[in-house]
């Protein structure tokens, strides 16, 4: 897997480059330091999905592009079977299963992430970004941290929500989670 982190990290680093784009404008825009930043573009630390997503916004481009190095070709639908998306681990907590990469000029992006149980009862760590979100739980049950509240989420259960907050899942009861993220 870090070698793939690796070859999205140097996707990324090339796209800014011949987008003109400089560091501290793209760390300015993801709103992290300019120093993290680096650290992402050289594949020393993983890009978080939810920076990915961003930064494809910023450059213009597609996040398939940045995920496996091709620009997505299809424009009137695209089937991912089941277990074949393309799959991210951008985070040690979530694992991201890239449902439609292949679909050209998308208004949104669809995800099945995975949700381990932490071991150690701590709080996940937070992220934000643009836009908004759609969480659909399949499997497990889900504690969802967003500005200052916890919802519990069970099969079946959903939340829209504005994803420029700060937000985490976590599984919960010992057991792992699964849920269908749609970020808009």
């Amino acid at each position: 897997m870090q070698e793939k982190n690796k070859e999205i990290a140097d996707r990324v680093h090339e796209l800014r480059e011949l987008s003109d784009v400089s560091i501290k404008e793209m760390a300015e825009y993801l709103k992290v330091s300019d120093e993290m930043y680096q650290k992402y573009e050289s594949g020393i630390e993983d890009i978080p999905a939810s920076l990915l997503f961003e930064i494809a916004h910023k450059l213009h481009v597609d996040m398939a592009t940045l995920l496996t190095g091709e620009e997505p070709r299809m424009n009137i639908f695209t089937l991912t079977r089941d277990g074949k998306g393309v799959c991210v681990e951008r985070r040690k907590q979530y694992g991201y299963q890239n449902l439609a990469e292949k679909f050209i000029h998308k208004k949104a992006e669809f995800f099945i992430v995975s949700v381990e149980p932490k071991s150690n009862g701590t709080k996940p760590e937070t992220n934000s970004h643009a836009g908004q979100e759609f969480n659909y739980v399949l499997e497990g049950n889900l504690k969802v941290y967003i500005h200052d509240n916890e919802i519990v989420l069970k099969k079946g259960d959903s939340i829209y929500f504005d994803s420029n907050y700060e937000h985490a899942m976590e599984a919960m009861d010992g057991e792992p989670a699964k849920f269908l993220a749609v970020v808009l």
